[in-house]
């Protein structure tokens, strides 16, 4: 049968997307590889949220070409959010794309693999797509973790974001289908999920549920066999108390809130078309910390966007002062095209943009390390993942607070007990910390047990490694082919 490899870049979300295409192939008896010499099929699933995201979309894209050029590829398939954004460009500008497909066309990546003819795009626009729980999905990450996408779109109106144009209108997946994918995982031996959507906090308010994520992380919470369970992108005026109630009182669901709050200064947040201010955040972030000690708090920031003044940015590093987040991720502001804000005046100069980024970030680098050293001789839960990345003298895990991918990590240099394995779910003590990452030495006695049931199998790392590496933005190389060797999610 025809081999076929992935690039997929972006977010979480879309690789859920990426998953999917894979698992309708390989339904079909399609075979999957990590190497672009092998593939004869390879699919470019790309993102186009910033500028930055445009060009490493791009640049996959031809690199993908060239080894269509010489090698043994016969096709090669553009997916994603750049479609939707630029198709047309596409289909002009890089003869050697045979098809293009939108984020609502994911189920056509059969028809683009397989057709032998001359069309490169849909004869027609698709309704809204969601996938459910019979859905064909291989899972790329890890075997006891998983991403469940559990909406799509947004109906936000935010100045800055081009996502609704790409995605949509905010669209959830029926409760029983999300129960029912999530039973599925676990089954498989998935011991975390991470839930996530555009906007998870909307989650099935279109269908009519009242305090729709409160009752689904209650649901899925009673899952035997799930140790983590965790949410991300939260709209920050949506963070109710019910939420807050729901993640205090299920044991499953980390005690983790991602909020994207963009911004502090009211004005820049009126501009933004999101409202609210510094102070109201910080009360809300107030009553999140009263009704859950030790929970942990991660945002992201916007800086330079049109009209941002010194005063501005100064009430910005006053509030992540007086705040105090555990993570913090600081964007340069992206002047995309067809955004409400593109045509804003007072554009700011880049070089103004990045001098305020570095300086919040020195700020919560000295948070963060305020943050993580009394932990030093304190012992906690964590998640084996392997072997770190920067040297196999040391192995990588993760706390509870600490989300796959976008969080720091705990690097273990000593162990007791049996070799620790990926997956396990062991107690560990802090012996160091740095800026974002902690040191310890992992103890042999177990949290949770790891869950390895299921057929599926493991994600190797190798030059067209784990999609980890893709997604983070730390390609040894060039963009990485997604290296699956896994049993269907669903």
């Amino acid at each position: 049968m025809p081999k076929v490899g992935m690039v997929s870049l972006g977010c979480p979300k879309n690789l859920v997307d990426s998953e999917v295409m894979l698992g309708i192939l390989a339904s079909h008896g399609y075979e999957l590889t990590p190497r672009a010499d092998e593939a004869d099929v390879i699919i470019v699933n790309t993102c186009s949220f910033i500028e930055p995201a445009k060009r490493e979309s791009i640049d996959a894209i031809l690199e993908m070409a060239e080894h269509k050029k010489s090698g043994s590829p016969k096709k090669l398939i553009v997916a994603g959010c750049l479609v939707e954004r630029y198709r047309q460009d596409i289909l002009k500008e890089i003869p050697e794309v045979d098809f293009v497909i939108g984020t609502n066309e994911l189920e056509r990546v059969l028809e683009a693999s397989s057709s032998d003819g001359n069309r490169r795009e849909a004869d027609h626009p698709y309704d809204p797509y969601l996938y459910n729980e019979f859905t064909p999905r291989v899972l790329s990450t890890p075997r006891y973790s998983a991403y469940l996408k559990i909406a799509e779109g947004c109906d936000h109106p935010c100045t800055f974001c081009v996502i609704p144009q790409m995605r949509g209108r905010f669209r959830s997946r029926r409760f029983e289908s999300v129960v029912r994918e999530a039973e599925n995982l676990v089954r498989q031996g998935v011991r975390e999920l991470v839930l996530g959507g555009q906007e998870t906090t909307s989650y099935g308010r279109d269908l009519g549920i009242g305090d729709g994520l409160p009752t689904l992380l209650r649901e899925l919470g009673q899952l035997t066999g799930l140790v983590w369970l965790r949410f991300l992108y939260c709209y920050p005026n949506h963070v109710s108390d019910a939420l807050i109630a729901a993640v205090a009182e299920t044991p499953a669901v980390a005690k983790y809130f991602d909020i994207p709050l963009q911004h502090a200064s009211a004005k820049i947040l009126k501009d933004m078309r999101r409202g609210s201010s510094g102070q109201h955040f910080l009360r809300r972030l107030e009553t999140i910390r009263a009704a859950i000690p030790g929970v942990t708090l991660r945002t992201s920031m916007i800086v330079g966007f049109p009209g941002e003044s010194e005063d501005d940015f100064k009430a910005l590093l006053d509030f992540v002062g007086a705040a105090e987040f555990d993570h913090l991720g600081v964007f340069l502001y992206s002047n995309e095209e067809s955004s409400g804000s593109f045509k804003l005046p007072h554009q700011v100069p880049t070089r103004v943009a990045q001098r305020r980024q570095r300086q919040l970030l020195r700020l919560q680098r000295g948070i963060s390390r305020r943050k993580l050293r009394p932990r030093i001789g304190q012992s906690f839960p964590v998640l084996v993942e392997g072997r770190s990345e920067e040297t196999d003298l040391l192995l990588r895990a993760r706390l509870e607070s600490q989300a796959p991918e976008i969080d720091g990590c705990v690097l273990i240099n000593d162990f007791e007990g049996a070799e620790p394995q990926p997956g396990e779910f062991r107690w560990a003590t802090i012996t160091g910390a740095s800026d974002y990452d902690l040191v310890a030495r992992l103890q042999a006695r177990r949290f949770a047990e790891a869950g390895m049931a299921g057929d599926g199998g493991k994600v190797e790392r190798g030059r067209f490694g784990s999609r980890g590496d893709a997604l983070a933005g730390r390609p040894e190389a060039g963009p990485q082919l997604v290296r699956i060797q896994t049993g269907p999610a669903a």
